[in-house]
């Protein structure tokens, strides 16, 4: 497994980035203790109807597994991460968004959340995961279930998701009104919100 993830290597990793094999656990505030008999998940905000789904339903949502690599803002970097879920597109295939629906807000366990564009968060290879490489994630990294979005900085992949609200506007989440970028490109470094353009 070293192997492979080490292999070819060139261009894949962002600048001020380096190579780790373990995947080091970074959280804010301590694990929370999930119960799958009350666990529920919402679609909600500019929706024509919101939508709850219980632990049996989303996972009997289609799944997809594909391969990313994952980006810490605090400079490390794992490759090819084998991601097993639900497909971001399918899950917002189940409502019917409203015209000005622009972006989303990610809820998570413990009241953290985080932002994307609607166009960030329905990008063919952010999906909402409960397995990595073949295994159900630990609870440290997000179980029962965690975004990911592999083309951002890997506070975007919030752990512990409990809903997606759909917004007008881009609403800064938990690290990024404490000076994180609202965008979090690794590849143009976009670690802190001095560095922001008006596009962010």
């Amino acid at each position: 497994m070293a192997k492979n993830r080490a292999a070819n290597v060139s261009g894949r990793v962002p600048p001020g980035q380096y190579l780790v094999e373990k995947w080091p656990v970074l959280s804010y505030g301590p694990t929370p203790r999930v119960k799958l008999e009350t666990w529920d998940f919402r679609l909600f905000g500019l929706v024509e109807e919101p939508v709850r789904l219980n632990y049996q339903q989303f996972r009997a949502l289609p799944q997809n597994q594909f391969t990313a690599d994952f980006h810490c803002v605090t400079t490390w970097s794992r490759l090819d991460n084998r991601w097993e879920g639900v497909m971001a597109k399918t899950v917002a295939a189940l409502v019917r968004l409203k015209p000005n629906a622009r972006a989303v807000t990610l809820h998570c366990e413990g009241g953290y959340t985080t932002n994307l564009t609607l166009d960030e968060f329905l990008d063919d290879n952010v999906v909402f995961a409960h397995r990595h490489d073949g295994q159900d994630l630990d609870p440290d990294h997000g179980w029962p279930l965690r975004l990911v979005v592999p083309k951002l900085y890997a506070w975007k992949s919030a752990k512990w998701v409990r809903g997606v609200e759909f917004t007008a506007e881009n609403r800064r989440g938990f690290w990024e009104v404490r000076g994180y970028h609202n965008r979090g490109n690794p590849w143009q470094e976009e670690r802190y919100s001095d560095q922001e353009d008006d596009e962010a």
